[in-house]
């Protein structure tokens, strides 16, 4: 079951909701069509309860987002970009397992 505290992200809110967001925000790039993104999203709706009110955990479909990912060069999805102060601060490509998607969290916090 998906969870509810995975935010989904545009390219007319990322600004705000990503870049001025007081906690870190991990967004993942992802679309319908892609079989490691729908593998990792189980992934990112733990992570996104375990560590709620900690780090805002979001995804952008690139397909209807096209803007976002090409200002961050993102090549192939997933990519999962961990921003804080408005600053990338790190980002992981691919479907990684959830303890290499902690690790990076970790960065932020």
């Amino acid at each position: 079951m998906a969870s509810e505290k995975v935010l989904a992200f545009t390219d007319a809110q990322f600004d705000a909701d990503v870049l001025q967001s007081d906690m870190p925000v991990l967004v993942d790039f992802w679309a319908t069509w892609c079989a490691p993104c729908l593998a990792v999203a189980p992934v990112l709706d733990q992570l996104a309860e375990d560590y709620d009110g900690k780090v805002k955990i979001g995804k952008v479909n690139v397909d209807e987002n096209p803007s976002s990912p090409s200002q961050y060069g993102v090549r192939g999805i997933p990519t999962m970009i961990l921003f804080k102060d408005g600053k990338v601060v790190d980002q992981l490509v691919g479907a990684v397992p959830k303890n290499q998607i902690e690790a990076l969290l970790q960065k932020a916090l």
